[in-house]
């Protein structure tokens, strides 16, 4: 599997974006507002917004962003206050991570007072793998995925298990036979909790002051 990331500068409404575009077919699974969930996607978005971004029609501002520079086809978007141009990047045997971290308001998953609601400070995590996973596989991954970035966030003493409005992406080659497992004592699981606990941790110990 092979691609091109890329930094486009602010624009009216955004700040800086990060940009995958692919150069042969991939399998995706996000966690993303826009284009979540199994897709084939031309092309995947992490875009940074201003602190009191409050635009709910998230499909229409990540489409009218990739038009603007040229991007065509269906895709994933990801937003976050978080600046992109922190990006944390990490690779462990063949799997690739890049994280966006912020923490400003961490929150515990099961949190009885913590009611509903978003706030700036979201971790987005972008992986690839140069394998194909079967479906199932890929959900285990993205578990497992979600397990060290927590883990990261417990060893830098942060207090919960993520913030509420962290996403998580996941791109896999489509060629070859697929791997049918993906959690965290598998090959490719293990390797993706690798990675991703690395550049989660290197966001936070780069930015100390709960990246913002």
């Amino acid at each position: 599997m092979t691609y091109r990331v890329s930094m486009l500068p602010p624009g009216r409404d955004h700040r800086h974006v990060l940009v995958w575009q692919f150069d042969e077919p991939v399998r995706a699974l996000s966690s993303a507002s826009v284009g979540g969930g199994f897709s084939t996607p031309a092309w995947l978005l992490n875009i940074g917004v201003p602190h009191d971004y409050s635009r709910i029609d998230l499909d229409e501002h990540a489409t009218a962003i990739a038009a603007g520079r040229g991007l065509s086809g269906s895709g994933i978007a990801m937003f976050t206050a978080v600046d992109v141009t922190r990006v944390e990047h990490a690779c462990f045997e063949g799997a690739s991570v890049s994280a966006t971290v912020g923490v400003t308001k961490p929150t515990w998953a099961a949190d009885p007072e913590a009611g509903h609601g978003s706030w700036p400070g979201t971790i987005n995590v972008v992986a690839s793998v140069p394998v194909a996973l079967e479906p199932a596989a890929m959900v285990q991954a993205l578990l497992a995925m979600t397990e060290a970035k927590t883990q990261a966030l417990l060893e830098a003493q942060v207090p919960g298990t993520g913030t509420a409005s962290d996403a998580i992406s996941l791109l896999c080659s489509t060629a070859g036979p697929a791997h049918r497992f993906g959690g965290v004592r598998s090959s490719w699981g293990h390797r993706l909790a690798m990675a991703t606990h690395a550049a989660v941790l290197q966001g936070l110990v780069a930015h100390p002051g709960r990246a913002r």
